[in-house]
C-alpha cells in the first residue's frame, strides 16, 4: 500500500512578496540575483520546449505562436522519433514491452470483510468500562485489493490469479493507456489459482500465448505487472528451473507444477504475464517466497488455459481426488517412522509412496485404502514419488475408476479408486493431497 507524503501545514509559510514590506525587506543585490536566475531558468525552458514540440504545442505561453510554428509541430508530431525507434529495434526487451504492454492491465478489487476492531469495542466489558464515550466502530469494512492480468482475445477475456479477486464484489480493471473498465468474475478456480476476468469492450490490445512445455532453464523471462502500485513495471531475468511442485514451492493445497523464474515479483505482479524472448505469455506470475530473493514462480500457461477453457465455459473446475496424505517413501523416511513408536505406522518397503492417512468418507476411504499402505503403480504406472501420483490423479477425469497396485504389510493387493471431485474449500497445509 503506498503512503502519500504528508505535510505539516503549521509550517509553510507564504509571505505576499506585493506588501510594501516584503518590497523593503528584499535588498537590491537579492532583486538583481533574482533577475538573473530568472533570465537563466527561461533560457533553459525555452531549449526544452523547443526539443519537446509536444509540450510546446500543449503550452499556453505559446498560443501566440504563428501559424507555420504551429503547422511544423503538427507535422513533428505525426513523424515518429527516429532515434527512439532505433533504441527499441536494438533492444529486444524494450520492443517486446512495447509490443505486449498495452495488453498488460491493472485489476483493483474491493470486498466488504468483518472489521475485526468492533468485536473488541463492542464487547459488553468495554462499554461499561468507557460508557457512552467509547468509540463507534462499524463491524464491517471495505477491504481493497490489486494485482495484474492480460488480455487474451479482443472481446476483453481478461487472465489473472484466483487470489486477486477471491471475493471481490467490486473489479475495475485499467488498461495502460488511462481507459477503465468494470470487470465481471467469470470464474476462478482456487486449487490451481487461476481466474477469468471479462469486460465489455470491443477491440482491445491481445497477448500472444507461447507454450510453457518447450521452456528450458536458463532462458529469458521478462515480467511485466503493477509490483506495489507501480503500474507498467517491467523486470527480466531468467527462466530458473521448470516443474516445481506445489509442495516444492510450500502451497500445498494447489495443483500446478510451477515455473521458477529469478525475474523480480513483488505482490501487485500477481495475475501478470512472464514472457519468452519472443515476448509470448509462457506463465502466469503468481508466487514468491517470503524473505527469499530471486525466487518467484509463475503457472505454466499450457496450464492457465486448460483452467480459463473449462471456468468460461462453465464458470467452474472440477478437479479429481482420491483423498489422503501421503509421502514419498525412502529409506531415510522408513527410519524415522519405524523408530517413532507413536506414528502408529511399520514400513518394510524402501520406495513407493507411503499413504500417512485417509480422509473420511473420501473415495480412497470408500474403496479401502488404508494408512500405511505404499503404493506403487497407478493406472499402469510406476509411481516413484508423491509429485508423481498427484500429477496422474490430475490428468484423470472425475468419476474414473483409477487402479492402484500397493502393498500392505509387505503383502501385494489391487485396489480400485473412483476419482471424486476435489472439494476446493479444503486446504491441507502439512502433505500433498491428490
Amino acid at each position: 500500500m503506498s503512503t502519500s507524503p504528508k505535510y505539516d501545514r503549521d509550517r509553510s509559510v507564504v509571505i505576499d512578496s506585493s506588501s510594501p514590506q516584503r518590497r523593503r525587506i528584499l535588498p537590491k543585490s537579492f532583486t538583481a540575483l533574482a533577475l538573473v536566475l530568472l533570465g537563466a531558468g527561461l533560457g533553459v525552458g525555452g531549449d526544452y520546449l523547443l526539443a519537446n514540440h509536444s509540450v510546446l504545442s500543449g503550452t499556453s505561453a505559446v498560443a501566440e505562436s504563428n501559424s507555420a510554428t504551429e503547422s511544423a509541430t503538427q507535422a513533428n508530431n505525426q513523424v515518429p522519433d527516429q532515434s527512439m525507434s532505433v533504441a527499441v529495434a536494438n533492444n529486444p526487451i524494450a520492443a517486446i514491452v512495447q509490443q505486449v504492454g498495452p495488453a498488460v492491465v491493472r485489476i483493483d478489487s474491493s470486498r466488504t470483510v468483518k472489521n475485526p476492531q468492533a468485536e473488541m469495542f463492542n464487547d459488553p466489558f468495554f462499554r461499561n468500562f468507557f460508557g457512552s464515550q467509547g468509540p463507534q466502530i462499524p463491524d464491517t469494512r471495505v477491504q481493497q485489493g490489486m494485482g495484474s492480468g492480460f488480455i487474451i482475445n479482443k472481446n476483453g477475456t481478461i487472465l489473472t490469479n484466483a487470489h486477486v479477486v477471491d471475493g471481490a464484489e467490486k473489479v475495475t480493471v485499467t488498461l495502460k493507456d488511462g481507459r477503465t473498465f468494470e470487470g465481471r468474475v467469470m470464474g476462478r478456480d482456487s486449487v490451481t489459482d487461476v481466474a477469468v476476468v471479462k469486460v465489455n469492450a470491443q477491440n482491445l490490445p491481445v497477448v500472444k500465448v507461447g507454450d510453457s512445455k518447450a521452456l528450458q532453464p536458463g532462458e529469458m523471462a521478462i515480467a511485466i505487472g503493477n509490483p506495489l502500485g507501480l503500474d507498467n513495471t517491467v523486470t527480466e531475468g531468467i527462466i530458473s528451473a521448470t516443474g516445481r511442485s506445489s509442495g516444492q514451492v510450500g502451497i500445498p493445497d494447489k495443483r500446478v507444477n510451477f515455473i521458477q523464474t529469478d525475474a523480480a515479483i513483488n505482490p501487485g505482479n500477481s495475475g501478470g504475464p512472464l514472457l519468452n524472448q519472443r515476448g509470448e505469455v509462457v506463465g502466469i506470475n503468481t508466487a514468491i517466497i517470503q524473505g527469499a530473493q530471486g525466487l518467484g514462480f509463475a503457472i505454466p500457461i499450457d496450464t492457465a488455459q486448460g483452467i480459463s477453457d473449462q471456468l468460461i465455459a462453465s464458470g467452474k473446475v472440477e478437479h479429481p481426488f482420491l483423498g489422503i496424505q501421503m509421502v514419498t517413501l525412502t529409506p531415510e523416511v522408513k527410519q524415522q517412522i519405524n523408530s517413532n513408536p507413536n506414528s502408529g505406522l511399520s514400513v518394510s518397503d524402501n520406495q513407493g509412496v507411503l499413504v500417512i492417512q485417509v480422509v473420511p468418507g473420501s473415495p480412497a476411504d470408500k474403496a479401502g485404502l488404508r494408512a500405511g499402505d505404499v503404493i506403487w503403480q497407478i493406472d499402469g504406472q510406476a509411481v516413484k514419488d508423491a509429485d508423481a501420483l498427484q500429477q496422474v490423479v490430475e490428468s484423470s477425469q472425475v468419476g474414473k475408476n483409477l487402479q492402484l497396485e500397493l502393498k500392505r504389510n509387505g503383502q501385494a493387493m489391487n485396489l480400485a479408486v473412483k476419482a471424486g471431485a476435489y472439494p476446493t474449500a479444503q486446504a491441507d497445509t502439512q502433505n500433498q493431497m491428490p
